[in-house]
């Protein structure tokens, strides 16, 4: 097989209004970006690892960790905007033939996880982390909408063994091929293949108390590094 240049692309815009600068956030000792850059760098199949920011205090952090910057502009930066967007600006800039995409606001991915993802691009044209739609913290199993509606018959209640196996994507890991992003549009396409992570590993920052109840985690008496399982 013709030799393949992969970049792990990490998208860190400044504007966030579920948690101001969040992205600077300490998580573990480190901010998150620089977190994040420091597991991507770990990768032994990832050739780069850019950030793209319209911050320049991110841009100033993630280049201390070691991350190439790619300046993102202003109207790539709303709330708006999508991470598709984001990524199509940084392949008219960045030249690879395959992409991992990774956010910072999943801290406990490990190096690892991006191998493992990438590796499994030998037989499938993307690649989405996920993890059992069940347990730890992610909870019972079954889902409830808003007006007390389940997805299953309360009269009927199934038992979690007879149920068909779910996934959950865990907001980690996207990886797709640079033909297929411009194609399609879409972090993910074609046929898909599934990387499953632990669930104790799939913790996603959206909300203030995910910061506390992450860096609590961390603090505990069994101490995780980024590089090990």
């Amino acid at each position: 097989m013709f030799p393949r240049k992969i970049v792990v692309f990490i998208p860190a815009r400044g504007g966030s209004k579920g948690i101001p600068g969040k992205n600077l956030r300490e998580v573990g000792g480190d901010p998150l970006v620089g977190r994040c850059v420091k597991t991507a760098l770990g990768s032994r199949r990832a050739d780069e690892v850019w950030v793209s920011t319209d911050d320049a205090e991110i841009a100033k952090t993630a280049s201390r960790y070691g991350a190439n910057i790619l300046e993102r502009p202003s109207e790539l930066a709303g709330d708006m905007v999508s991470t598709e967007d984001a990524m199509l600006h940084f392949s008219e800039h960045v030249d690879f033939d395959i992409v991992v995409l990774m956010q910072a606001t999943s801290p406990l991915t490990i190096s690892e996880d991006i191998d493992n993802a990438v590796s499994m691009m030998d037989d499938f044209d993307s690649v989405v982390s996920v993890c059992e739609d069940h347990g730890g913290w992610l909870c019972g199993g079954f889902r409830w909408f808003e007006g007390g509606i389940p997805d299953y018959d309360p009269a009927n209640r199934p038992m979690r063994q007879d149920m068909r196996k779910g996934y959950r994507e865990n907001g980690a890991l996207w990886v797709t091929r640079r033909s297929d992003l411009i194609r399609y549009k879409c972090r993910v396409s074609g046929r898909i293949g599934l990387y499953v992570m632990p669930r104790w590993r799939s913790f996603e920052i959206d909300e203030p108390e995910d910061l506390l109840e992450i860096n609590e985690f961390l603090s505990k008496e069994r101490h995780y590094d980024v590089d090990a399982d």
